[in-house]
């Protein structure tokens, strides 16, 4: 629509299902490429995706014609069709239901990007759950515990 401007930046948060770690550092790289197509494909702008081998993060310039939830249920389709149809992982492959959208501004762009990028460092200090748990906390979303990602040790 003319005269009709915006700016929406997403961090999207999911898991593999089970917690299982499914996407193994062979092949995570450029499955990450082929999601942050799958965003563009969705009508969206990819910035960054990337994570460890039992989740992902995707930084996004939100397209605020679509819903959230309809980018991330295509999403999860789209990409887990593209593992099975690789073959890349062993068992069938799924990702858990749910996911954290986090919005943030232009001026945090570069630190945003920057903490997508450097996962690994990252979770060698924290594990996924204390992760996942600290965004809640930071953006004070209220949640129940039983709603939270099936955590490995919680299996």
């Amino acid at each position: 629509m003319a005269n009709t401007f915006h700016q929406v930046y997403i961090q999207l948060v999911f898991a593999v299902k089970g917690r299982q770690s499914l996407l193994k550092q062979e092949f995570r790289q450029e499955f990450f490429k082929v999601m942050n197509s799958m965003i563009q494909d969705l009508g969206h702008k990819p910035i960054i995706v990337n994570g460890m081998s039992d989740h992902v993060h995707c930084f996004v310039g939100l397209n605020p014609d679509r819903k959230i939830s309809e980018l991330v249920r295509d999403l999860k389709t789209k990409s887990s069709h593209f593992l099975k149809d690789k073959k890349w992982t062993e068992n069938n492959f799924a990702w858990q239901n749910g996911y954290g959208a986090f919005s943030y501004s232009r001026s945090q762009l570069n630190q945003v990007y920057e903490y997508i990028l450097n996962q690994e460092i990252h979770h060698q200090k924290m594990s996924f759950q204390e992760e996942y748990i600290g965004f809640l906390k930071k953006f004070e979303i209220e949640f129940k515990e039983e709603y939270l990602f099936e955590f490995l040790d919680d299996l």
